[in-house]
């Protein structure tokens, strides 16, 4: 039997130090007779030498399109934005199965070139729940976030001034550790502890924004819970939110809800709401449930501001990749809890978790325009680039 091997790339987007495979991890399915071959990154908070001293491959940063066709292309976040057909079989968070801007032109580059999509947001167990996620590392460090810039905007020097960039932390307690001390130096200006909304309290994210609050001292009477009991007999705008100093979103929009918060609730002279962390972050979805900004925010840039009539200004956090915050930590939960289902990849037309995985694949694919079923958008391009064919 052929050995499978697995290709694990440096993730280019900025500031992304996150990694699908971990040094642990990779230790596993080295040990269950998998080949893995790991692209030497600058960025990824495992060092080259932590995965080479576990008996991988190193090998060049970027590689991965001159890979052997039958070699499986693992990494975390979507691609470069170029247009060249596709040829691996890619396991990879792509966001292009909800509708999202340009989603045709992701998805249809893998039909194109012959290549698959086994999409990670998308491998569920036997329940219908995802196999692995980042959702409670997401939710604490948008709280996290949301604290610190709720606190920076009370201090009257800040007027105006954007919040700065931020760095990853090394690990829970260094990103707690700085937003108590940010939180102290908030309340100089504040007249009570802030009251934190969070939507969708009893998933993982609701769970990690949740703790994280529990961890800088938030009272329970200043954290107010949402899930679907809450709404599913109301519609928004909700007062409740406007109400909030703090709302954290960690809902998975799975169809089409009535937006939780407006521009025109928030016009409302009830509003103390100066900062909303969008951990979902479905910016580009026609359905988006916070229709009050239209950009991703970044790392090096982590707020955008809404426009509004009175005091007190409002941001919008809208970071899609928030537990790079804390890549170490969350690589490793995710990492583990793929494990599993990566052990089975070199049966993957048997396995449930992956058939599954390639039949939405090519589901989705059906719902291409003729244009990009058909790969015209390539044809007209011209050449594939050499190496890549």
């Amino acid at each position: 039997m052929a050995v499978t091997t697995l290709h694990l790339r440096s993730e280019c987007k900025p500031m992304e130090h996150r990694s699908a495979l971990t040094p642990k991890t990779t230790k596993e399915l080295l040990g269950a007779g998998y080949q893995v071959n790991v692209e030497r990154s600058p960025e990824r908070i495992f060092d080259d030498s932590e995965f080479e001293k576990v008996g991988a491959t190193l090998v060049p940063e970027g590689s991965w399109p001159e890979a052997p066709s039958d070699h499986l292309i693992i990494g975390l976040k979507e691609l470069p934005e170029e247009d060249f057909p596709l040829h691996h079989t890619h396991i990879q968070f792509a966001h292009c199965y909800k509708d999202q801007s340009n989603w045709e032109e992701v998805l249809s580059r893998f039909p194109s070139g012959s290549g698959t999509l086994l999409d990670l947001e998308f491998l569920n167990d036997e329940n219908g729940r995802r196999v692995a996620a980042f959702g409670y590392h997401a939710g604490f460090a948008g709280a996290a976030l949301a604290i610190m810039v709720w606190a920076w905007q009370l201090d009257p020097s800040n007027h105006n001034v954007p919040f700065p960039a931020v760095k990853y932390s090394k690990n829970e307690s260094d990103l707690v550790a700085k937003v108590k001390t940010s939180l102290q130096e908030g309340m100089k200006f504040a007249t009570a502890i802030p009251r934190v909304m969070v939507m969708g309290a009893l998933g993982r994210c609701g769970s990690g924004a949740l703790a994280l609050c529990s961890a800088v001292a938030i009272p329970e009477s200043s954290m107010l819970k949402w899930d679907l009991n809450e709404t599913k007999d109301r519609h928004g705008a909700y007062d409740e939110i406007i109400e909030s100093d703090i709302f954290v979103n960690c809902i998975y929009l799975s169809k089409p809800i009535p937006p939780f918060v407006s521009l025109e609730s928030l016009s409302s002279p009830k509003r103390k709401l100066s900062v909303v962390c969008d951990v979902s972050c479905d910016t580009t979805n026609p359905h988006n449930p916070i229709p009050i900004y239209n950009i991703c925010t970044t790392f090096d840039k982590p707020t955008v501001s809404v426009k509004v009539e009175r005091d007190p200004p409002l941001s919008v956090i809208s970071i899609d990749h928030l537990p790079s915050l804390l890549p170490r930590e969350a690589s490793q939960a995710f990492s583990d809890a793929l494990l599993p289902s990566l052990l089975k990849l070199h049966n993957r037309k048997q396995e449930r978790v992956w058939q599954e995985a390639e039949g939405l694949f090519k589901e989705k694919v059906a719902t291409l325009s003729e244009k990009w079923r058909q790969g015209k958008a390539f044809l007209a391009g011209g050449a594939i680039p050499i190496g890549r064919a």
